[in-house]
C-alpha cells in the first residue's frame, strides 16, 4: 500500500508535533502492513509442528523433544526475522524499495556490476541514483577492482540474482497450494469427516476463486486484509495463552538454548531432517523485505516487533504445551489444540488469513515478473496497473494463468502439506541464502564497511540459514524438487531472453549508420524530405541505428523532422516525470535531427496517456530554445554531432516557455490522423473511428509566442517543428527476425532460432508494450544475423 493511501496529515501543527504526526502516520501504515505483509508468516502455526514431527521425529514424541522444538522455533524467529531483517536488512532500501533486485541495483550503481548495455554517463545524475553514501570520496577497494573487471562474476551475480527472483515465483506457486490445504484439513478433525477428495476439490474451489479474482486489484479487498489478520493473530494469541496456562506452564523453560541442545543430543539426525520443518516457522519473511516499497521501515519494525513477533511465539509456545500431554495429536496439531467452542469461528478466520497471505505472495511474484523484465530478463508480458491511488499494484494476466495451472497441479499431484511443506521451506531458504549474500556485498561497497564486518555478517547468518538449507536439501526427493524444477524452467526463459537481447543489441552497436556518411548526404538526406514528424524508435542510446539506412537507401522520401526514440530502463526504482526525457541533436541544424532517451525505473509503469507526442514536441523546443542560450551546446566547431544530450523537464499542465500549447477534446483516432493532409489516411481513420467509438483523446495544437528577440533561426526551426506536428506523426519500428549466424555452435543456435525465437513470437510485440497507436505505426523488417 503507498504510504499516502487513508491517512491525512495535519499540515497545520506546530513544528515541534511533526515527530507525532510522523508516528501517528507510520502506525496506520504499520497496521496495513498487517494484511499485506504479514499474512504469510502468521499462518505458519497451521502446519510447523505437523510437517516437523511426520517422519521419523515420531520416535521421539516426548516432552522434552517438543520442548526442543519450540526453544529451535522461538531462537529461528528471534534470528533471522527479527535479528537479520528488522535491524539490519530493512535499513538497506533502495529509495525506500526492497527485495533482491533493489540490493542488485544499489550494487550496480556503487560498483559496476550491471551487464544492461545502454547505460550512460547521464543516468548517474538521477536523482534517485545518488541514493546511499556518497561513494566519491573513497577509493575503488581491491575487490571491487577485481569484481569489475571480471565478466564472469557480473554475470554469475547475475544469475545469482535471477535464481533468486525464480524462488520467489516459486513460492507464488507454493504458498497458495500450502497455506489453503492446510487450512481445509481442518475440516478432518470435525465429526462429520470429509474425505480427503472432497477436501481435495473445496482446496481446488478456493485456489481457482483466488487467482480468478485477481484482474479486480488487491486494493479492493485490501481494506479487508488487516482486520482479517488481526482477528486471526488475537486468535492464535489467545489459544496459545490458553493452552500454555492450562496444559504445561512448565514451557516458559523452553526459552532458554539450553533446550535445543537437549534436543540434538537426543533425536541425533532424525532431529537435524526435522529442521526442514522448524524453517516453516519463517517462511513468509522475506516479504518483510520484499513489499518495502509500499510501506516504511519503521512501519515494518513496530509490526513485527509489537505485533506478530509476540503473537507468533506465544502461539507456538501454547500449541507445545498441548503437544507435550497429547502426543498423538501431531497430525492435526493446530486444530486439536483449539477449545471447542470457538473451533468454527477459528477454522473460519484460518481459511480468511490463509487467502490473505496467499494474496501477498501472488502480488509480490508480478512485481518481481515486472522488475525482472526491466532488467532486460524476461519477456515483455502485459502489465495492467489495476490501481489509480496505489502506486505499483499490478496484475500480469499471462503469468497469473500459469501460477493457477501450477498451483492446481502441486494441490492435486501431492494432496500432502508436508510435501509442498519441503518444496516450500527449500524455496524460502534458498531466497534468504541469496539475500544473505547480497547484503553482505552491500556493507562492503554501498555502506562502505569493513571486509570483516560483512564477512562476520555473512558467516553467522550463513551458519544458520546453511544448517536449515542442508536439512531442507535432504527431503530433495520427497517434494523438494519442486522449486528446482520450477526455477530451472523460468531461469532457462530469463537467461535465454537475456542472452537474446544483448546480442540483438550488440549487433546494432556493431551496425550503426556513419555519421560521416549521413554528413555526406546532405541536409535532404538525398531524398525529398516530406512534412511530418518520424520518431524512429531503437534500442539504441548513442548513434544512428542500421534500420535507417534502409529508409533512406529504399524510399523516394522521408519526413522532414525526424526524432531517434529510445526507451530504456535505469537500474533505480522509479524516474520523476522531470527526468524522464534526455534530449539530444544529431547532424548539425539544418538535418532537423534529433534524439530522445526516455527512461524509466524497475518499478515505473509505462501508461499509456495519449499525452506522449505532445511532451516529446515540448521537450524538443525546449532543447532548441536552450541550445540556442547556452553557448556549450551550439558549438558547431565540435567533431561529433551526436552525444549532446540535455535533460529536459516536462510537467504535465507546465506551459512550455517555447510553444503555447491549445487544448480540445476529440473522440477518435489520434491527432497526427486528424490533423493529416492525406484523403487516404483520414478515411482510414474514419473507419477507425466507426470502430472504436468510445476513444476520447486531447488534440493539442502548438502556437509559437510573440517573441519578438527571438533568433530567426530559432524561430525557423521551431516553426518546422510545429507545421510537422500538424501534418502528422508516424512511428517506425524494426520488425525483426534474430537468427544465429551459420558458423555459430549447435547450442547459441539452439537458444537463438529455437529458444528466443519462440519467446519473440509469443511475448507482447514492441510496439503494443510501447503503447504505439497501431494506425500510424510503419514496421521495417530486418533479420539479425547475431
Amino acid at each position: 500500500m503507498e504510504p499516502e493511501s487513508g491517512i491525512s496529515t495535519p499540515s497545520r501543527n506546530p513544528p515541534p508535533q511533526l515527530s507525532w504526526v510522523n508516528l501517528s502516520r507510520n502506525l496506520i501504515l504499520a497496521y496495513q502492513s498487517l494484511g499485506v505483509v504479514y499474512g504469510d508468516l502468521s499462518t505458519s502455526p497451521l502446519y510447523v509442528y505437523t510437517s516437523t514431527f511426520i517422519g521419523k521425529l515420531q520416535n521421539h514424541n516426548n516432552e522434552e523433544v517438543i520442548f526442543g522444538a519450540f526453544s529451535l522455533i522461538f531462537w529461528t524467529l528471534t534470528l533471522i526475522p527479527l535479528l537479520k531483517y528488522v535491524f539490519i536488512l530493512l535499513s538497506a532500501d533502495d529509495n525506500g524499495e526492497g527485495g533482491t533486485f533493489a540490493l542488485y541495483s544499489l550494487l550496480c550503481r556503487h560498483a559496476k556490476f550491471s551487464l544492461l548495455p545502454n547505460q550512460q554517463a547521464a543516468d548517474e545524475e538521477l536523482t534517485a541514483y545518488k541514493y546511499g553514501p556518497s561513494s566519491q570520496v573513497v577509493a575503488s577497494s581491491p575487490l571491487k577492482r577485481f569484481l569489475e573487471k571480471h565478466k564472469r562474476l557480473r554475470t554469475a551475480l547475475l544469475v545469482v540474482v535471477l535464481l533468486g527472483a525464480c524462488m520467489v515465483i516459486g513460492d507464488g506457486v507454493l504458498t497458495p497450494a500450502i497455506s489453503v490445504l492446510s487450512s481445509v484439513s481442518g475440516l478432518q478433525v470435525t465429526e462429520e469427516k470429509l474425505t480427503d477428495g472432497e477436501l481435495l476439490l473445496l482446496a481446488c474451489v478456493i485456489l481457482v476463486g483466488l487467482f480468478a479474482l485477481q484482474h479486480c486489484g488487491t486494493h479492493r479487498v485490501a481494506f479487508l486484509f488487516a482486520p482479517i489478520v488481526i482477528i486471526w493473530l488475537i486468535s492464535i494469541f489467545a489459544i496459545g495463552l490458553y493452552n500454555t496456562i492450562h496444559w504445561n506452564p512448565a514451557i516458559v523453560r523452553a526459552l532458554s538454548p539450553h533446550y535445543i541442545v537437549k534436543f540434538f543430543r537426543e533425536t541425533g539426525k532424525d532431529g537435524w531432517i526435522s529442521l526442514g520443518g522448524i524453517l516453516l516457522s519463517i517462511t513468509g519473511t522475506e516479504a518483510m523485505f520484499a513489499d518495502l516499497g509500499h510501506f516504511t521501515a519503521l512501519s515494518i519494525r513496530l509490526a513485527f516487533a509489537f505485533i506478530i513477533y509476540p503473537c507468533l511465539v506465544v502461539q507456538y509456545m501454547g500449541q507445545a504445551a498441548f503437544l507435550s500431554k497429547h502426543p498423538n495429536s501431531i497430525h492435526y496439531s493446530f486444530y486439536d489444540s483449539i477449545p471447542d467452542p470457538v473451533f468454527w469461528p477459528v477454522f473460519v478466520v484460518a481459511t480468511l488469513a490463509t487467502i490473505v497471505g496467499s494474496q501477498a505472495v501472488i502480488t509480490a511474484t508480478f512485481s518481481i515478473i515486472k522488475q525482472c523484465h526491466a532488467l532486460g530478463c524476461f519477456p515483455r508480458v502485459k502489465v495492467v496497473h489495476t490501481s489509480k491511488h496505489i502506486y505499483g499494484q499490478i496484475y500480469i494476466p499471462e503469468i497469473n494463468w500459469i501460477l493457477m495451472i501450477l498451483t492446481l497441479a502441486i494441490t492435486i499431484g501431492f494432496q500432502d502439506t508436508t510435501l509442498i511443506g519441503n518444496a516450500y521451506g527449500l524455496a524460502c531458504m534458498m531466497v534468504m541464502f541469496i539475500t544473505t549474500f547480497l547484503m553482505a556485498l552491500v556493507i562492503v561497497f554501498v555502506w562502505q564497511k569493513s571486509v570483516v564486518l560483512a564477512a562476520v555478517f555473512l558467516i553467522f547468518f550463513w551458519f544458520i540459514e546453511g544448517v536449515y538449507l542442508s536439512a531442507a536439501l535432504i527431503k530433495v526427493p520427497q517434494g523438494g524438487w519442486v522449486p528446482f524444477v520450477l526455477s530451472f524452467i523460468f531461469m532457462i526463459v530469463m537467461y535465454v531472453w537475456h542472452y537474446g537481447t544483448r546480442k540483438k543489441y550488440n549487433y546494432d552497436l556493431h551496425n550503426k549508420v556513419s555519421l560521416k556518411w549521413l554528413l555526406g548526404l546532405g541536409p535532404s538526406l538525398g531524398i525529398v524530405r516530406v512534412p511530418g514528424i518520424g520518431l524512429i524508435y531503437s534500442e539504441l542510446a548513442t548513434g544512428v541505428p542500421a534500420i535507417f539506412s534502409h529508409f533512406v537507401t529504399n524510399l523516394p522520401a522521408f519526413h522532414k523532422v525526424l526524432v531517434f526514440v529510445c526507451v530504456k530502463s535505469v537500474p533505480v526504482p522509479s524516474v520523476s516525470p522531470e527526468e524522464r526525457f534526455l534530449i539530444g541533436r544529431i547532424c548539425p541544424r539544418p538535418y532537423r535531427m534529433y534524439r530522445c532517451i526516455v527512461r524509466y525505473g524497475y518499478k515505473d509503469i509505462q501508461r499509456d496517456d495519449g499525452d506522449f507526442e505532445n511532451q516529446l514536441i515540448q521537450s524538443i523546443a525546449e532543447f532548441i530554445q536552450m541550445e540556442a542560450v547556452e553557448p556549450q551546446f551550439s558549438s558547431s566547431e565540435s567533431a561529433s554531432f551526436d552525444g549532446r544530450m540535455a535533460v529536459i523537464s516536462t510537467r504535465t499542465g507546465q506551459s512550455s516557455s517555447s510553444l503555447i500549447a491549445n487544448e480540445q477534446e476529440v473522440f477518435g483516432v489520434s491527432d497526427s490522423i486528424q490533423s493529416s493532409k492525406s484523403l487516404t489516411l483520414q478515411s482510414i481513420g474514419s473507419v477507425y473511428d466507426d470502430e472504436n467509438p468510445q476513444i476520447r483523446r486531447r488534440q493539442v495544437r502548438f502556437q509559437l509566442p510573440s517573441n519578438p528577440g527571438m533568433d530567426p533561426a530559432v524561430r525557423e526551426e521551431l516553426m518546422d517543428l510545429i507545421q510537422a506536428k500538424e501534418a502528422g506523426v508516424a512511428y517506425i519500428m524494426g520488425h525483426s527476425y534474430v537468427k544465429a549466424r551459420r558458423s555459430s555452435s549447435y547450442l547459441k543456435k539452439l537458444v537463438i532460432d529455437m529458444g528466443y525465437s519462440f519467446l519473440r513470437k509469443n511475448c507482447r510485440g514492441p510496439a503494443v508494450a510501447l503503447n504505439i497507436p497501431h494506425i500510424s505505426l510503419i514496421e521495417v523488417g530486418m533479420i539479425y544475423y547475431v
